[in-house]
């Protein structure tokens, strides 16, 4: 995936703010062994850009005044009600050294899962931290729901990482997905309500 930006020597609040009125959006590349870059990019490019799930989990192409790097996206800050990406950083990658990386989960076959039909299905989480070379880098990990039961657990173990892959963690016990029996809340609340006018009539009684 290509991103254009172009060097820019103005910074500090006020420049970013007429480079944001120019329709522009203020950013640093920074890592690696070179010194770090304040960079503008097009905001809408930008903007929609942000809004793919592989953009912020792969390795991108980014061009600066013509000349190409590898870098993956690290930080990116946005207004608080308006569509505006105030700032954006990314990180020089080198091919030879590992990265670490937040990849989204897929969860795969939830609806036809028997927890599905007879339970509910929690996501305990829906992002994992990885460790691998940039090469390796998976836009996601599938999670296949197929066999999950209502009781039924899948951890850190279960999963199947893509070769050259590891999660960052270490406790294989953390868990991924879980089912539970479904509207067991609910039951019990039914059953406290026909419990108590049972209870008055033999109060009464």
């Amino acid at each position: 995936m290509k991103v254009v930006a172009y060097t820019r020597a103005e910074i500090g609040t006020g420049a970013s703010r007429r480079l944001r009125a120019a329709g522009m959006a203020p950013g640093i590349v920074y890592g690696g062994n070179s010194e770090p870059v304040n960079i503008k990019l097009d905001h809408n490019a930008l903007f929609y850009a942000l809004k793919r799930e592989a953009f912020h989990s792969s390795i991108l192409d980014l061009e600066i005044d013509g000349k190409e790097e590898k870098v993956l996206l690290r930080d990116f800050q946005v207004h608080a009600y308006k569509p505006v990406v105030l700032h954006v950083d990314f990180q020089r990658v080198d091919a030879n050294q590992k990265i670490t990386v937040k990849v989204p989960l897929h969860f795969v076959n939830e609806e036809t899962s028997p927890a599905a039909k007879t339970g509910i299905v929690h996501h305990a989480t829906t992002e994992l931290e990885i460790s691998c070379l940039p090469a390796n880098l998976p836009s996601f990990i599938e999670v296949d729901l197929a066999n999950l039961d209502v009781g039924q657990a899948i951890h850190l173990a279960d999963l199947k990482l893509p070769e050259g892959v590891s999660a960052t963690s270490h406790d294989e016990s953390q868990p991924i997905v879980t089912a539970t029996v479904a509207n067991v809340a609910e039951s019990a609340e039914e059953a406290s309500e026909e419990a108590a006018p049972a209870a008055d009539a033999e109060t009464k009684e």
